[in-house]
């Protein structure tokens, strides 16, 4: 039986690892295989194997990983390359679109994310002297230029920071007017509010959103851009612990996103976890807490529990929640909400919305 030759060029060593778990595989699986990198390999010596493996850097640069990653390109600039997601992700969208902007030749993206602020990122690289067609799309394509030049440019609205206030709506109940966003961006999330029994209206760049009744139950599962955003997940969990009757809130996303759940059931949330499943069963009331935030969403979620739990409760580890929500406390406040910042201990505490 002739080998097979798994050749591979590595800068840092993280495509040497790949090659090796390439030719270990082949191996355990009964094959024979030679790791060979291309100073060990001479074009005489091809037709000794039956078939022939390599391995290089996407783009020609690898990444170091250890306490921070540094990617290092192999040469001036990284090259053009074709890339294709197994799994639809934004920051790997965003990244490579910005690392093809200045490379060498024509990089395609495949199964890219097609969220609006893919979209957005892309007019802004465009209004800086780059070449991205596709965007909002599965197929993205970056023609390299030479350079990039400045200039000014107004982002769109985070369609997840609204999100999160009118899920603290639906969670404590009341009118709040969103202002200066982009309604159509949002119609994912005021679908599942309204479901639950939310009024929401759209005015312009704005969106009422009111509560006065019981929460109703509902099924939710998130999905990539335009489906629901798994950055609203942890968010609108915390509303359905509320409302009347069973809902089952699904992460099609990511394997796992329910770290959290431990944290509301310690304020009386029943929620069950089941796989990528969570299965909750409305409660009549929150009790105030101690709780963690352990991300950026999750986070947030305990913000709206501790507003709609009955007594003081203390989020700790506010640093997830301040590098995504600018003054959140403050903007809080104005809406009436009793909350204090203790920046000793990053911890917020909150006391029940009167």
């Amino acid at each position: 039986m002739k080998k097979t030759a798994v050749v591979y060029w590595s800068g840092t060593g993280n495509t040497e690892a790949m090659a090796r778990a390439v030719a270990e595989g082949m191996t355990a699986a009964g094959a024979e295989a030679v790791l060979l990198t291309p100073a060990e390999v001479a074009p005489g010596d091809l037709n000794a194997y039956a078939a022939i493996a390599f391995g290089c850097p996407a783009m020609g640069a690898e990444v170091r990983e250890g306490d921070f990653i540094c990617a290092k390109a192999s040469g001036d600039r990284m090259k053009g390359a074709n890339v294709y997601l197994d799994v639809v992700s934004v920051g790997a969208t965003m990244n490579i679109m910005m690392a093809a902007a200045l490379a060498d030749g024509t990089t395609v993206i495949e199964n890219a994310a097609k969220e609006p602020h893919i979209v957005d990122l892309a007019n802004f690289l465009n209004s800086m002297g780059a070449n991205i067609k596709g965007a909002g799309t599965d197929t993205i394509r970056i023609f390299g230029v030479d350079k990039l030049h400045g200039g000014t440019y107004a982002i769109i609205p985070d369609q997840i920071e609204a999100g999160t206030y009118m899920a603290a709506v639906a969670a404590c109940g009341g009118q709040v007017l969103v202002r200066g966003i982009i309604p159509k961006h949002m119609d994912c999330i005021t679908a599942k509010l309204q479901e639950m029994g939310v009024q929401v209206e759209e005015q312009d760049d704005t969106l009422l959103v009111r509560r006065s009744g019981k929460l109703r139950r509902t099924n939710v599962k998130t999905l990539p851009y335009p489906g629901f955003p798994t950055d609203m997940q942890p968010q609108i969990t915390v509303a359905l612990c509320l409302a009347e009757g069973t809902s089952m809130v699904t992460e099609g996303v990511w394997d796992s996103r329910y770290r959290y759940v431990g944290e509301l059931t310690r304020m009386g949330a029943q929620i069950r976890v089941e796989g990528r499943s969570a299965v909750i069963e409305g409660v009549d009331h929150l009790t105030a807490a101690s709780v963690q935030a352990y991300d950026l969403r999750a986070g947030a979620a305990m913000v709206i529990a501790a507003l709609a739990a009955e007594g003081t409760s203390e989020v700790s580890n506010v640093h997830y929640i301040e590098r995504g929500y600018e003054d959140i406390i403050g903007k809080l406040r104005n809406l009436g909400a009793q909350i204090d910042s203790v920046e000793c201990d990053e911890t917020v505490e909150t006391r029940q919305i009167g």
